[in-house]
C-alpha cells in the first residue's frame, strides 16, 4: 500500500513537470549585431543573409520593405509568424503571430523558442559568410 502511494505522488509530479515544461517565456533576439566577414555591408548584403537563413531551416521568407522581413513557419498544425527588422549593423526576430502554440501574452510553447534560436544561429552563420 505504502508503494502504491509513493507511485501516485511521483506519477503526480511528473505530470506536473510535463504540463508546466511545455510553455515558457516568449523568447526574442534583440538588437543582435550584424558581423559580417567584410567591412561593409549594404541592407541587401543582410536581407540576403536573412532569407538564406529561414529557407534554410523551412521558414517562408517575405520581404515586406527594406529592412523588413515577416518569416512564417508552419509544422504540423503549428505556425509561428516573426518580424524581422535589420539594418546594416543590427537585426532582431520578435514574435508577430502563431496558431497551435498556446501563447498566452507571455509565455509560448517551449518549441517555439528552439525555432527562434535555431533561425538566429542560423543568421549569424549566413552573415559570417557575406
Amino acid at each position: 500500500m505504502r508503494t502504491s502511494k509513493w507511485a501516485v505522488a511521483l506519477a503526480a509530479v511528473f505530470a506536473i513537470l510535463l504540463v508546466s515544461c511545455r510553455t515558457a517565456p516568449l523568447y526574442n533576439v534583440t538588437n543582435a549585431p550584424v558581423v559580417a566577414s567584410k567591412p561593409d555591408v549594404s541592407l541587401s548584403d543582410v536581407e540576403t543573409a536573412i532569407m538564406r537563413a529561414g529557407v534554410s531551416l523551412g521558414w517562408q521568407m517575405r520581404p515586406t520593405n527594406p529592412g523588413h522581413i515577416v518569416g512564417t513557419l508552419i509544422l504540423r498544425t503549428h505556425t509561428a509568424v516573426v518580424d524581422i527588422n535589420y539594418d546594416t549593423a543590427k537585426y532582431s526576430v520578435t514574435y508577430k503571430d502563431s496558431k497551435d502554440l498556446e501563447y498566452d501574452g507571455t509565455n509560448i510553447h517551449s518549441n517555439y523558442n528552439g525555432w527562434i534560436q535555431r533561425l538566429d544561429n542560423a543568421i549569424r552563420s549566413q552573415l559570417s559568410l557575406i
